[in-house]
């Protein structure tokens, strides 16, 4: 292939290294991630203490929060008919989930017609067979075995970049953040943003250290000024654009009535992966579906506005099929399950589906902002992660179990979402889940919270009970620990687990009712002295 000159594309190397250094001792093509599955994470309050105990995380966290909420608050009010924006994505959305089936078949006959090779997948073993197979496949002995990445949250969500690499392909992400969790041997912390969690001069340490052993190095004296990180990546990267005969992406929506497939950005890294390789790979969830061309309409409004605070993306691409002279002249599609007919099962948490991954729920998220994406053992974090990664890998592992209880319950999250996903129900719902998967241990009936769950309701049943309960806390607590403590701290046994991640006010010295009650016979005494 040549470039725009008419130059043959560079190749420039003729192999690619084997690193060993800070990949766990093993040799690799590109950068180890952490070791370890995600799935095998530690449960949400032992990760969120952990990820609360980096001052410098919940700095860098706090300020770009800050920052990217105010900016969509403002973007967002531009427009008279935000809401009605909304409520049409939301419909859209809707009609996808009902009609499914149907919308798939269309989608795959249309993109049969552009021209595109439709693969299925059950699930991430299938789909990075697949994957692997058609890379290997169009890959000849004189090709460096790589492939370049758009930034895409499926090929996460199915380890993909591991899967190629197990099978000695290089995955080289080329979107700046990804880009500099890849470098930094790390994992994405936010959908959106998966570097957010770093600041400028760890990313120039990452750009010194690492960029050397895998390509291009970063210039001996860069600093931390932005357009000197991103000019570092950019030289980086151009190399493995020029000379990368097969690129992956994944879909932010897939036209079912055209067979269109549609990617937005702001760097144009994926616009480079799309027009200058042989052969494209889109890796794409069945949830992405949008029945007709117009519905693309809603989404380019809500999706900018609602995820970088943008008016409109710098970069949209779309196409439809392969075009002779004209880009990749041979175009696949995986259109992957893994999961999603389970959530489409579950007639409350369904509307999960709906999610066009803009992160608007994150970014307003206090749980979130406090512990980073590290904390949730997902490639989802926050409240979307909460409510759909338990319902794609099921409540059986512990990990996932914990997740719906990682928010306060604000409702932040129901305000900013742009197709009106009610996550806050949706969280509730994932509660009584993961109680009644707990519930089916045999072991569960003799644990402390079940007793004192049947204890409370007995209490809570009788008014008697109650009151009596309330009168004996306020003396004993109020009056007599009052004296030596303003709250309550960790407390021992079973309840420490609620104490020790939260800060309990002291019990009053007098309860509601005997306030009221007192309150009461002094108004009844002071009628009767004013009538006489």
């Amino acid at each position: 292939m040549t470039n725009e000159t008419g130059e043959i594309r560079s190749t420039q190397r003729t192999q690619l290294n084997l690193v060993t250094k800070n990949n766990h001792g093993t040799a690799r093509l590109t950068p180890a991630p952490p070791q370890g599955e995600l799935v095998d994470s530690p449960l949400f309050p032992d990760a969120a203490k952990r990820e609360l105990a980096n001052p410098v995380q919940r700095k860098n966290l706090h300020h770009a929060m800050s920052t990217i909420r105010a900016k969509r608050t403002r973007v967002t009010a531009e427009l008279e008919n935000w809401e009605e924006l909304r409520s049409a994505g939301e419909a859209i959305k809707n009609r996808v989930g009902r009609h499914l089936d149907d919308y798939l078949v269309q989608l795959e006959e249309n993109l049969t017609k552009a021209g595109t090779t439709v693969h299925w997948a059950r699930d991430a073993k299938e789909a990075n067979e697949i994957i692997v197979g058609l890379v290997k496949g169009k890959l000849g002995p004189e090709d460096l075995p790589e492939v370049v990445k758009v930034k895409s949250m499926v090929t996460q969500e199915i380890d993909m970049n591991e899967a190629l690499e197990a099978n000695g392909v290089a995955a080289w992400e080329t979107d700046l953040a990804e880009l500099i969790v890849q470098m930094g041997h790390d994992r994405p912390s936010h959908i959106l943003v998966p570097a957010i969690h770093r600041n400028r001069s760890e990313v120039r340490e990452i750009f010194l250290e690492e960029m050397g052993n895998y390509g291009k190095a970063a210039p001996e004296d860069l600093d931390t000024e932005p357009k000197n990180l991103a000019a570092a990546s950019r030289a980086h990267l151009r190399e493995k654009f020029m000379r990368a005969h097969v690129a992956i992406s994944g879909a932010n929506f897939a036209v079912a009535e055209t067979g269109t497939l549609c990617v937005v950005e702001s760097e144009g890294n994926g616009r480079m992966c799309l027009t200058l390789a042989d052969t494209l790979i889109s890796v794409v969830g069945i949830e992405k579906i949008v029945p007709t061309f117009a519905d693309l309409e809603v989404f380019l409004q809500l999706l900018p506005r609602s995820s970088t605070a943008e008016r409109m993306n710098p970069y949209t691409s779309l196409w439809t099929g392969p075009r002779e002279g004209d880009g990749p002249q041979e175009m696949h599609v995986v259109l992957i399950d893994n999961g999603r007919t389970d959530v489409l099962a579950d007639e409350v948490g369904r509307e999960a589906l709906r999610c066009i991954r803009c992160s608007a729920c994150i970014n307003v998220c206090p749980v979130y902002e406090k512990v980073g994406g590290h904390a949730y053992g997902s490639v989802y974090p926050g409240p979307i992660g909460a409510v759909l990664t338990p319902q794609l890998r099921s409540m059986k592992n512990p990990v996932d179990r914990s997740l719906p209880f990682a928010s306060s319950l604000c409702g932040a999250c129901n305000d900013v979402c742009p197709v009106k996903i009610p996550l806050m129900e949706l969280l509730i719902h994932e509660r009584h889940k993961a109680v009644e998967a707990k519930k089916q241990r045999k072991s569960y009936n003799v644990h402390f919270e079940p007793i004192a769950m049947k204890a409370t309701s007995v209490m809570f049943g009788n008014g008697k009970l109650w009151g009596a309960a309330l009168g004996a806390e306020t003396k004993v607590g109020g009056k007599v620990l009052g004296r030596f403590f303003d709250h309550i701290g960790p407390i021992p046994g079973p309840l420490n687990r609620w104490t020790g991640a939260r800060d309990v006010p002291m019990v009053p010295t007098q309860s509601f009712r005997s306030w009221w009650d007192e309150r009461e016979k002094n108004n009844g005494n002071k009628a009767k002295g004013d009538q006489k």
